[in-house]
């Protein structure tokens, strides 16, 4: 322990860069603490705070060889422990907008999906209620629905007033509006 205390942070940093596993050690047990109630103060979160620590120490080890402080050590260290925490935090925000863009993604598509179930159930629905219309009923309420051709277009055609032609399409409506609704209700 005494051995510790009388290394200043240069001659560890020296003994480090020179692969001094014990320097390593004495640099961690001197800095760990202090650096992760900083990063738990920041983060509140103690897994990650450790984590965030631990990879810290990590890399130095990795790169003691290489590693350049004009400063103090204690300075490099909070500074490193900093750019680590706002890595961490940017990373989160790009994780948290993928994970709401993705679910937004999936909601829309399903209720995209759903529509299309829902508009196709309702199709056959009507094209069922058209069909058990009485067939001179079904056929000028198709040639108005349907082809879109007018009341006099079709009275001409068909060879019947126009005034009959509008009838019967009133008729085709309100037959499929009772069947619909009840259909509708059923199928619900």
């Amino acid at each position: 322990m005494d051995k510790e205390v009388r290394f200043s942070d240069l001659e560890l940093l020296q003994m480090l860069k020179n692969g001094s596993a014990l320097a390593y050690t004495i640099i961690y047990n001197r800095y760990f603490e202090t650096l992760y109630i900083h990063a738990l103060q920041k983060l509140n979160d103690k897994e990650e705070a450790k984590d965030i620590i631990h990879e810290l120490f990590t890399q130095i080890w990795k790169k003691r060889t290489e590693i350049e402080i004009t400063g103090g050590l204690k300075a490099y260290l909070y500074t490193a422990v900093k750019n680590k925490i706002l890595d961490f935090i940017a990373h989160q925000q790009v994780e948290n907008k993928y994970i709401n863009s993705l679910q937004s993604f999936i909601d829309q598509g399903i209720c995209i999906t759903d529509h299309k179930i829902r508009e196709k159930q309702l199709t056959e629905l009507i094209d069922n209620g058209i069909q058990q219309l009485p067939n001179k009923m079904r056929e000028i309420f198709e040639m108005s629905r349907k082809q879109n051709l007018t009341h006099r277009e079709i009275a001409v055609k068909l060879n019947i007033s126009e005034q009959t032609v509008k009838t019967q399409v009133k008729n085709a409506l309100k037959v499929l509006r009772t069947k619909l609704g009840t259909m509708l209700f059923l199928s619900l």
